[in-house]
């Protein structure tokens, strides 16, 4: 296994010394085997096998139940790329469906918060299907209903470049929500789907937060005050959606750190930042990646090159973004990801009752007001 460029810098002290620190926090963790934890944007997979036709291999469900995680939104349907967006979208969720078929003694399909629960009481895996990109309205916003009925919970309105709905944060100029994304927004409402607005510009996550009738998300992002990068959140925006009820989750991605190398340190640092803005009822996790690690990291870089060109040949991808970059915290990879983050925010001095709000209660909290009962 290799270890990322800055950590090289920090020399072989300095990573037995972090490397002790995580392990003292880890010990010195509260008992979280009771809560329930959720994933405000994740998968399940294995990173090291990428083109398994079924992602739930022995390892993968044994990882998930290692890990302690209730819940997972994970990304279904069309992102970005040549297929039809909303021949992708159904064709996606349908072989969701049959996948969960399969294991139904490990996994469980999202519809409610009750379902959450009972995927805590009877040990499972929740999957919560979400959407990071609405390309696939196409231009009938009727089509939420269809997506609805199929058991789509979580609708990201954009991805990093515009669509017509509104701006990504990597488009020109900041443009703003359009009237179809207003409409989209109204329709989601009524069929009490989540709105999410991660990858959106600045504008149009305003307006959109204050277009919806009902609390919104941010499902995974970081905080652009202490990063000041575009996949980052501004103040305005956080403090909009506190402030009208809805959820931030942060994630577990380069754009926390400006080199782009991020580690544990700063994933405490964006959660910090977010509860001063929000307060403790307002934030969570949503990791943006797998529970089962990558093994080993010198070859996932090759891998990691030809997917970085590749979004950028698709005009995908976002600033902070970089071949050397891993797309994930390296130092909070694998079925312990969570059980660190939780001895380290306890070392931080947060109280259990506060942890244990940002590991699942919160997005519990906003699903709940938005699904309804």
């Amino acid at each position: 296994m290799t270890i990322e460029r800055r950590a090289m810098m920090l020399g072989a002290a300095g990573l037995a010394a972090g490397a002790l620190l995580l392990r003292g926090a880890w010990a010195a963790a509260p008992d979280s085997s009771k809560w329930v934890i959720v994933n405000a944007l994740g998968g399940l997979g294995d990173p090291n096998d990428p083109d398994a036709a079924d992602p739930y291999s022995a390892r993968v469900l044994a990882d998930a139940h290692a890990s302690g995680v209730t819940a997972i939104n994970w990304t279904f349907g069309y992102v970005a790329g040549p297929d039809e967006p909303f021949e992708k979208s159904v064709r996606d969720v349908a072989e969701a469906d049959m996948l969960l078929r399969r294991y139904p003694r490990d996994l469980i399909k999202i519809l409610s918060v009750a379902d959450i629960r009972r995927a805590k009481a009877e040990k499972k895996v929740g999957i919560i299907y979400g959407f990071q990109n609405a390309a696939m309205m196409g231009k009938d916003a009727r089509r939420v209903d269809i997506f609805a009925n199929m058991g789509v919970r979580i609708f990201q309105l954009t991805y990093n470049p515009a669509n017509l709905l509104g701006g990504g944060s990597m488009a020109a100029d900041n443009p703003g929500l359009t009237d179809f994304g207003r409409e989209v927004i109204e329709r989601l409402n009524a069929q009490k789907m989540i709105v999410d607005l991660s990858h959106s510009g600045e504008r149009t996550c305003l307006e959109a937060a204050r277009a919806s009738k009902a609390p919104i998300s941010i499902n995974h992002t970081g905080c652009r005050a202490v990063t000041d990068l575009p996949r980052n959140k501004t103040d305005a925006e956080l403090r909009l959606v506190a402030e009208k009820g809805g959820f931030v989750g942060i994630y577990f991605m380069p754009f926390l750190n400006i080199s782009g190398h991020a580690r544990a340190e700063d994933v405490v640092a964006h959660i910090d930042h977010a509860v001063n803005v929000c307060g403790e009822d307002h934030v969570g996790i949503g990791t943006d990646g797998y529970v089962t690690q990558i093994d080993d990291l010198k070859r996932y870089e090759a891998v990691l090159a030809k997917e970085i060109e590749a979004r950028r040949a698709a005009g995908i991808s976002a600033t902070g973004e970089r071949p050397d970059t891993y797309p994930f915290v390296v130092d909070l990879r694998g079925p312990e990801q969570f059980r660190k983050l939780i001895g380290l925010l306890s070392a931080r001095g947060y109280s259990s009752a506060r942890i244990e709000k940002i590991m699942g209660l919160n997005f519990m909290r906003h699903a709940e007001g938005v699904w309804g009962a």
